[in-house]
């Protein structure tokens, strides 16, 4: 490599991204060095953007964002097997301990010690080079692209969403929130068999798109009777599988109504810490399995591979291409415009 020099976007204020000079990441020992291609922005990403924190997780000023990303290998570090230079990969942004309860029982995704891109106190991938252990990049086919590359780690949310809800062949799933991660829910649901797919959601564009990408049905919760317009929508059947990529009092609350006898409800997005006003009776009576997720384990080579095949089409995923000189406007459009996003990719 002739000397290059590393870029980044900074979070270095609540809504302010800035272009700095970063120093060229160290590639030790088992670590790829990559120059990156695509980046996605996240819903947490802008959450970070604009409130500073998601969860308990707290921002300290400047931060990089971002962790949906891929590009081409230009350096490997010593012992690196399997990953060469010039290979064009995607990363899964976790790194486990790999020590502990949660790993070694094979729920590193659970890990209480994971280093995850763009989660602080861990920076995230808003520059031109990154270094990363190679255990967790992954080689990419040929016809996937370097956006198709980064739309692996929200695609794995879907795909576990249906490996979670227990998806079969000809099962009625409705899945809340036609966001990136509600549509990639859809994408993978339908994949696994589902014969009728309903998506609710409260802006057309969404919407829309989710009939683009496959929906059977759409539903537009911002108007009144919504339970009777699932029913409906439902074909008077009720859903044998609920994907919850909203996560709030009325999603949750109309998901146990939709529900059928023995169903099960994931709980994928968390849009509110705490929920109130769900019956209680028709969990129990209905015997209703309600569980969650947390990001995935173990998908990533079974996600490629699902794009790849084009089994999981997700070209039509993207709503705005940005370069990387903009990435503020990207930022920008996905905080101020979601009436008009649903995924924001930086292409460099």
């Amino acid at each position: 490599m002739n000397d290059p020099k590393n870029t980044a976007f900074v979070l270095t204020a609540l809504n302010v991204l800035e272009k700095r000079e970063a120093g060229m990441p160290e590639v030790g020992a088992g670590d790829v060095l990559i120059k990156l291609e695509a980046v996605g922005v996240c819903g947490s990403d802008v959450h970070y953007y604009q409130h500073g924190v998601v969860g308990d997780f707290k921002v300290t000023f400047p931060f990089i964002l971002g962790h949906e990303c891929a590009g081409t290998v230009v350096e490997v570090g010593a012992g690196v097997r399997g990953v060469h230079v010039g290979d064009r990969v995607a990363v899964e942004p976790g790194v486990p301990c790999g020590k502990c309860e949660m790993c070694r029982t094979g729920h590193y995704n659970l890990c209480p010690d994971v280093k995850f891109l763009a989660t602080p106190p861990y920076d995230g991938c808003l520059m031109e080079y990154l270094a990363f252990p190679a255990e967790y990049v992954y080689k990419l086919p040929e016809n996937m692209t370097a956006e198709m590359g980064a739309l692996v780690e929200p695609t794995a949310i879907g795909m576990n969403a249906a490996l979670t809800g227990g998806v079969k062949t000809g099962d009625t799933v409705v899945i809340f929130g036609a966001g990136c991660i509600g549509l990639v829910s859809l994408l993978a649901a339908k994949a696994a068999g589902a014969a009728r797919a309903v998506v609710v959601d409260l802006l057309p564009l969404r919407l829309a798109k989710a009939l683009e990408l496959g929906a059977d049905a759409v539903v537009d919760s911002s108007q009144a009777d919504l339970d009777e317009r699932l029913r409906q929508a439902c074909e008077g059947r009720g859903a044998d599988v609920v994907l919850d990529c909203a996560g709030v009092n009325p999603t949750i609350r109309a998901a146990v109504q939709i529900a059928r006898p023995a169903a099960a409800i994931v709980i994928v997005g968390m849009g509110a810490n705490e929920i109130s006003g769900v019956p209680l009776g028709p969990i129990s009576t209905k015997e209703l399995r309600i569980t969650s997720l947390f990001r995935y384990k173990n998908l990533y080579p079974r996600t490629i591979a699902a794009i790849a095949s084009g089994k999981l089409d997700v070209s039509g995923i993207v709503s705005k291409r940005f370069a990387f000189d903009e990435t503020p406007e990207a930022f920008a459009s996905a905080a101020n415009d979601a009436a008009n996003t649903v995924k924001n990719m930086i292409c460099y």
